[in-house]
């Protein structure tokens, strides 16, 4: 693409941002919410699949840029973030600069070429010669510029990284930085990894690079490559790094809960527990049951459901950590702790609701064999099919449908049921074969469907 195409391109790429007269554009944040949103994602499944953490995700969509690590890292979060959720990344980052006030990019500037002087009389030569003289002249970059680009092509880009010099390096406990240095092939992109996010920089006109990466307590990986921008070609050998910030021994562990979020509230009883801690070796999970969610359903309060065992979990080497937490309906208090190995504690509290929508129906087959066959809000449902499937004793099936769910098993006491996280366990006798009807509020009843 020229440099005047460039210019054009974003220039209407400007002019399309602009609101229309009398209305009111919506600001970034509340774009890339819509665009989440429309996208059918949630933060923890954006973060998965963009490789960005899920607080910085959240920041984006609040427009809170200072929970972000810089507007080098807000710029390529914005960028990815943008083609991920379908929007167009410079459009973005054209408003994100316009929102902050801050001056726009310095744009190409159009050299217009100078008049060509008329040449002086001089020496004639005939037409044939000068075609001639064309030819060869062709032929000749020709095979220069296809030589130069099989070299490149053949060859992949180099990689090496100066500070530090040593493949292993322990630095002050107080340090939260470090400049990365090298050198690479002239405009080459570099990228640095470490286990949740991921660095670029590009490479000046002689090859040097540097990037300046943030450093947690213990060991810090980084796994640095580089590309051929024109060839797209990586380095063959990634260089990798490790550097230690020590722990102070008094020190009690940090911690940071990503998810869930405080006053979350979630359709079905699966909560994942993720985070970041340092100094600790493992992490407890514990709920404890508040109340009933206020789901403005009908039918009476259910009980109080049995205590959930505590969560134990290590913490990965990275100082992240996961732990799956499996609550019924209503409101809970799940509390995070992350012990030392000196002992000493640090936990968070969140606040969470779990209000099943619509219909959640886990079968299992427990003491036996049963056969299947489910109708998923009128229809039948293509994991048992129109035959039915037999399960083996320990299978699982889980099933979700808008309205009703309704089952034929033909041993009704091998066949155990959990309705939106409260288990039912068996509606009959074994051996009997019958049909079940879930459609809560209202509670299971019996059919003659078969």
């Amino acid at each position: 693409m020229t440099t005047r195409d460039q210019v054009r391109r974003a220039a209407g790429s400007e002019r399309d941002t602009r609101a229309p007269a009398g209305d009111v554009a919506p600001g970034l944040p509340e774009r890339l919410l819509a665009a989440r949103e429309r996208k059918g994602v949630d933060l923890y499944r954006a973060e998965r699949d963009t490789k960005i953490r899920a607080r910085y995700l959240a920041a984006l969509e609040r427009g809170d840029y200072r929970e972000l690590p810089g507007a080098v890292y807000t710029k390529g979060f914005l960028r990815n973030y943008a083609l991920y959720l379908g929007l167009d990344p410079d459009e973005v980052l054209l408003q994100w600069r316009r929102e902050r006030g801050a001056p726009p990019e310095p744009q190409a500037v159009i050299a217009v070429p100078r008049p060509i002087a008329a040449p002086r009389r001089g020496l004639t030569f005939s037409p044939s010669l000068i075609v001639f003289a064309l030819l060869v002249a062709l032929v000749i970059g020709f095979m220069v510029w296809l030589g130069f680009q099989l070299l490149r092509f053949s060859n992949p880009p180099t990689i090496a990284v100066t500070n530090p010099a040593v493949a292993v390096l322990d630095v002050d406990e107080d340090t939260t930085s470090y400049l990365l240095e090298g050198t690479t092939i002239p405009a080459g992109s570099v990228t640095v990894k470490t286990a949740d996010v991921e660095s670029r920089t590009n490479a000046d006109s002689e090859g040097q690079w540097e990037l300046k990466v943030d450093l947690r307590r213990g060991e810090n990986h980084f796994r640095i490559t580089a590309t051929d921008p024109e060839t797209g070609k990586q380095a063959e050998a990634p260089v990798e790094r490790v550097i230690t910030v020590p722990f102070r021994v008094i020190e009690a562990p940090t911690l940071t809960v990503d998810q869930p979020a405080d006053g979350a509230t979630f359709e079905n009883g699966a909560i994942p527990i993720q985070g970041r801690t340092t100094n600790a070796g493992t992490v407890v999970v514990t709920a404890e049951y508040l109340g009933p969610a206020t789901t403005g359903g009908k039918g009476p309060t259910p009980p109080p459901p049995a205590k959930p065992a505590p969560v134990s979990v290590k913490v990965d080497e990275d100082g992240t950590f996961n732990a799956p937490l499996e609550l019924t309906t209503g409101k809970w208090k799940i509390t995070t702790t992350a012990s030392s190995p000196e002992g000493k504690t640090t936990s968070l509290a969140r606040a969470v609701t779990v209000a099943f929508k619509g219909v959640n129906l886990v079968i299992s087959i427990d003491g036996g064999r049963a056969w299947l066959k489910v109708w998923v809000d009128g229809k039948l449902d293509p994991k048992t099919g129109a035959a039915g499937k037999v399960l083996g004793d320990g299978k699982t099936l889980t099933f979700t449908g808008k309205e009703s769910i309704e089952v034929r098993t033909g041993s009704s006491g091998v066949t155990k049921f959990t309705l939106n996280g409260v288990p039912l366990g068996s509606l009959g006798k074994s051996g009997t074969p019958e049909t079940w009807l879930f459609a809560p509020p209202d509670q299971p009843v019996m059919t003659q469907r078969r």
